[in-house]
């Protein structure tokens, strides 16, 4: 760990066990990513659904935390972790997207 970046410790940790698959939990729930936009404050947002489109979580990284993590085809997260998708025509898009990467990646495939 380089000196001044303790806070990254448990982050980056719990990312990467998330990322291996060795977190799942009987309630947890497999998603797969479906969305993936960068901004001007050098931000990484990533937006992971299930395969219905009903549910989604959306975690944002610095580049240098994206630098230290793999992001991944799919994660496996606590149900209670997740959000409602309330637009018809969203829930619709992150369906087809979701079910889209579980046809052709890996959950623990780097994307």
């Amino acid at each position: 760990m380089v000196e001044g970046d303790e806070w990254y410790a448990v982050p980056v940790r719990w990312l990467q066990t998330v990322a291996a698959g060795t977190a799942c939990m009987a309630d947890d729930v497999r998603l797969w990513m479906v969305e993936r936009s960068y901004d001007t404050r050098n931000l990484i947002t990533v937006v992971y659904a299930t395969t219905d489109g009903d549910r989604y979580h959306q975690k944002e990284l610095s580049a240098t935390m994206l630098s230290r993590t793999e992001v991944t085809a799919a994660v496996d997260l606590p149900r209670d972790t997740l959000e409602p998708v309330d637009d018809e025509q969203r829930r619709q898009r992150y369906a087809t997207e979701a079910t889209r990467m579980a046809e052709t990646h890996a959950p623990d495939e780097a994307v």
